[in-house]
């Protein structure tokens, strides 16, 4: 029988520092189950390109004919409609991936927990798969400053945020806060004190 160790999943607002935090607990040996990756990942199977295409067109999809994430978020993030149909096409198969990842997981000696790191855990119903939520909390300054760095002007960073659930209802669904509005060494800090706390109890039960 596979082990029930915790699963942890990461909420917070778009620029906190949700994959920042992941990081700090896949340096303490935990698994993390990148969100992100695994939706690039599928998006560019066969399949999901086939259902993306009888939706939008050829227009979302670049010269090379990989998906243009960009064309793709300019036609969901804006239109509510338009992304209850992409999550339709995506979720469910995420979901199964995650599944999967977790049960194997589970199956590895010594690991002390899973973590998932996926920005709309909350919006897809994924939250069922968790054991403990951490919030990130950063403020909206830094938050915009760090999308920004990546090449988000302000309005596509407004955008993101509209489409997920409000961050008072995220913060209010987790066990812990992270405050990732410091340096390094603090956040992980308050990582490291959290991480005992769950391995502690999961190894008591």
């Amino acid at each position: 029988m596979a082990r029930q160790i915790p699963v942890i999943g990461i909420l917070g607002g778009i620029g906190a520092g949700k994959s920042t935090v992941a990081a700090e607990f896949a340096a303490l040996g935990c698994l993390v189950i990148d969100g992100d990756a695994i939706g690039h990942e599928l998006r560019e199977s066969p399949g999901v390109k086939k259902a993306l295409r009888a939706e939008w067109g050829d227009g979302i999809f670049d010269a090379s004919g990989s998906v243009s994430r960009k064309a793709l978020a300019a036609k969901v993030f804006t239109d509510p409609a338009a992304l209850v149909r992409l999550n339709k096409i995506l979720a469910p198969r995420i979901r199964r991936r995650f599944r999967r990842l977790i049960e194997q997981g589970r199956a590895t000696a010594n690991l002390p927990a899973i973590v998932l790191d996926a920005a709309v855990l909350l919006e897809a119903r994924w939250d069922d798969l968790c054991t403990h939520f951490i919030f990130v909390r950063a403020d909206d300054r830094q938050r915009q400053a760090r999308v920004a760095a990546r090449g988000w002007s302000a309005g596509q960073w407004r955008d993101r945020e509209n489409s997920q659930i409000c961050l008072d209802i995220k913060a209010a669904r987790c066990d812990y806060t992270v405050d990732n509005s410091s340096s390094i060494p603090i956040v992980r800090e308050q990582i490291r004190r959290i991480f005992r706390k769950i391995t502690n109890a999961s190894d008591r039960r």
